[in-house]
């Protein structure tokens, strides 16, 4: 099962353009990103710039309309994330109870929908469409 661990830092909706974390912090945060990728588990991650940097294209009555950041509304923003591979929602969960967050960080994890999970005429809808997925 693939499990995506989004990283919610505190305060990052607030994060300046071009802002970057503590050393020390990154140091520590790519051992444990190691150690996900010695356990044969991680397939991706990243991180992201600030939300001041991004946008957001909303569709107020299904007409797009574009919004630069930052958002003011916004209580948590994603500041990165990790793709793993594992066994169940149960190991997902603790390889982020090993993440070396701080006070007030917050790391959501959400299994991704693979195609066998849908019925077969989406799948065959997908598969008419020619993109490649994971499962196809």
């Amino acid at each position: 099962m693939r499990f995506m661990m989004l990283m919610i830092p505190k305060d990052y909706g607030k994060a300046r353009p071009g802002a970057m974390p503590d050393p020390d912090a990154v140091r520590t945060m790519m051992r444990y990103n190691e150690s996900l990728q010695k356990a044969g588990v991680l397939l991706a991650l990243d991180g992201l710039h600030p939300a001041s940097m991004g946008a957001r294209v909303s569709f107020p009555a299904g007409k797009p309309k574009v919004t630069d950041g930052p958002f003011p509304e916004a209580k948590e923003v994603v500041g990165g994330y990790w793709m793993i591979q594992v066994r169940s929602k149960e190991e997902a969960i603790e390889w982020a109870r090993r993440c070396p967050c701080s006070d007030g960080e917050v790391i959501e994890i959400r299994q991704v929908v693979e195609m066998s999970e849908f019925p077969p005429d989406i799948r065959e809808a997908a598969a008419n469409a020619g993109l490649s997925t994971p499962e196809a």
